[in-house]
């Protein structure tokens, strides 16, 4: 599957929006990337997350016991992507504004990969990997659908898969040129 090939399923499925957008990395940009309207469509959304688990190597994919994502956009591409690798899954929600493993356990050493749907700047990943490691686990490899940084986002050395890399124009919100034309930015969710 190409990167054509995806960016025509997220925009025929109203995955990929454009406006004026405040994303929640706090930067403003004219296109966000929705993907609960993409999981609206599951043959599409198993379409894109087979895909996904088929670009990890698969020596992380044998190795892997669980996929775990960050709620609330990850959980079904983290469903899906451990359907496609059958494993197991799990995810870390909110409590009190910060994500945490509430209802899972993850076992010291167990062999983990991080799924998410879309990721900008990497912090919900980051969290989700910090969780995990604090359980005792590995993280082998991060999957998502949209990298947003174009390859940028580091977590640390863990390899970091993704079906769309781009780098659409982002703004700090003092430097947006919509805000400068009193643009009030949306904020969609994920």
């Amino acid at each position: 599957m190409t990167q054509q090939d995806v960016l025509e399923i997220l925009t025929n499925t109203g995955a990929l929006l454009h406006g004026h957008f405040e994303l929640r990395s706090g930067l403003h940009s004219a296109d966000f990337f929705q993907c609960a309207n993409l999981l609206r469509f599951p043959r599409q959304a198993e379409k894109l997350c087979s895909a996904l688990a088929k670009i990890i190597p698969a020596a992380l994919a044998n190795e892997a016991v669980t996929v775990i994502s960050p709620a609330l956009g990850g959980i079904l591409v983290g469903h899906e992507v451990a359907r496609a690798l059958d494993k197991k899954c799990i995810f870390a929600e909110k409590q009190d504004g910060k994500l945490v493993l509430r209802r899972f356990s993850i076992l010291p050493g167990e062999p983990v990969i991080v799924a998410e749907d879309v990721v900008t700047r990497g912090g919900r990943v980051q969290e989700t990997v910090d969780i995990v490691k604090q359980h005792g686990g590995r993280v082998l490899a991060i999957a998502t659908l949209v990298d947003r940084s174009a390859g940028t986002a580091d977590f640390g050395g863990i390899p970091h898969f993704s079906l769309l890399q781009m780098s659409p124009v982002t703004w700090e919100p003092a430097q947006c040129p919509h805000c400068a034309r009193g643009s009030k930015p949306m904020h969609p969710g994920s």
